[in-house]
């Protein structure tokens, strides 16, 4: 087979016989300033995604019998990350021996967070929840993670009419979403479903007045009092066809389990696509196991080893907190795989709709000990959170 030669492939090979020669000019004519210590790329990565954060509590104010707002301020004096309307942080303090951490939803608006604003609605409900009532006073320290979670509004994914249906504690996310909507950072049109067993119970009641003069309709539902002005009953697909066309729009739903499976029964028939309803994710609860088995989990940290009780009927995650040990979480539902830890030896099981693994992750034997519970000895290789 014969070859015609181009002259243009006679150049290019004079000039790759320069190409040494012409670098060595361009390094010894250049200038010789030190390089920038940091550049504009890093220092944006670093103030939206500073990871852990040191954190005070600034302001404590009730909003129910059950339910108290916390506004916390970052220490260094920076600015929290912006952050998309509906995310969460995880909140960490130690609480006699326990190293305790829980993810809470964000209260507070995107443009707060620049403002070294962070506020979140706590619901008197639990160990953590407890604790932050009763005993936590302006001026503690907490470490705090970055803002983080899906459970917010996608312009290519959602209607541009969003649902949200919030029970109890489950509005903290939604004033966030309706501030930052009333605020110019989000464009939607958004109608919220606020449902409580009495009218006492309702939290954020000014602001949620405040903002329905604004143009986000709200609606209060009432299930065990009758009160003018107020819908009674529940959250049915009958109420809302009242003031939502169900089937042009996109929901949203906080609040407990009981109210995910009824709203979920409720939109059955309308054949929504499951994009169409996102919930937002709570905690891994103890399993309802009466007397259960204690197991001997072993978990390597770095180069130390711990070995420590693990009950039958709690987390991985909830022994190596009640042990002190710093391991990383946040979402604590699954689905983040922050907690993401090498199984070495050992059976278990996982929540039942909780397992977020990638396919990797199983194949190679990984877990996340926040929805991970034991069924025998078990050992872990677990990252330390900082």
């Amino acid at each position: 087979m014969k070859f015609r030669r181009q002259i243009f492939g006679f150049l290019d090979m004079l000039r790759f016989k320069k190409m040494i020669p012409l670098r060595r000019e361009a390094l010894a004519n250049g200038a010789n300033t030190p390089l920038p210590e940091t550049y504009r790329t890093n220092e944006l990565a670093k103030r939206l995604h500073p990871g852990y954060m040191q954190v005070e509590l600034v302001g404590v104010r009730k909003l129910t019998e059950t339910m108290k707002e916390f506004t916390f301020k970052r220490v260094d004096g920076d600015s929290f990350p912006f952050f998309r309307a509906g995310s969460y942080v995880a909140l960490q303090t130690k609480i006699d021996e326990s190293l305790v951490t829980r993810a809470y939803s964000i209260a507070s608006s995107p443009k707060d967070a620049l403002r070294n604003r962070l506020c979140l609605g706590i619901d008197k409900a639990g160990y953590f929840s407890t604790y932050m009532h009763d005993k936590a006073k302006v001026g503690d320290l907490f470490i705090m993670t970055e803002p983080s979670g899906e459970f917010h509004y996608e312009t290519l994914r959602d209607s541009k009419n969003i649902v949200c249906v919030a029970g109890g504690c489950g509005i903290t996310p939604f004033i966030s979403m309706a501030k930052s909507l009333l605020e110019g950072t989000e464009d939607y049109n958004m109608t919220l479903f606020y449902g409580c067993r009495t009218k006492d119970k309702i939290a954020y009641k000014e602001e949620l007045d405040e903002i329905a003069q604004k143009g986000v309709k709200v609606v209060y539902v009432l299930s065990d009092e009758k009160v003018e002005g107020y819908e009674y009953g529940f959250v049915s697909a009958a109420l809302l066809e009242k003031y939502v066309d169900i089937k042009s729009s996109t929901f949203f739903l906080c609040g407990p389990v009981q109210l995910y499976n009824f709203i979920y029964s409720e939109l059955a028939k309308y054949n929504l696509p499951n994009k169409a309803i996102h919930k937002d994710a709570s905690s891994c609860p103890n399993l309802d196991i009466k007397d259960p088995k204690t197991f001997n989990l072993t978990v390597r940290m770095n180069d130390l080893v711990y070995n420590i009780p693990c009950y039958e009927n709690e987390t991985l995650l909830v022994a190596m907190e009640r042990a002190g040990l710093n391991a990383p979480s946040k979402c604590r539902a699954g689905g983040c795989g922050f907690c993401h830890s090498k199984l070495i030896k050992g059976d278990y099981v996982i929540a039942a709709n909780r397992d977020g693994r990638r396919g990797a992750d199983k194949k190679f034997n990984y877990i996340h000990p926040c929805v991970t519970y034991p069924k025998s000895d078990m050992e872990i290789d677990v990252p330390v959170a900082y």
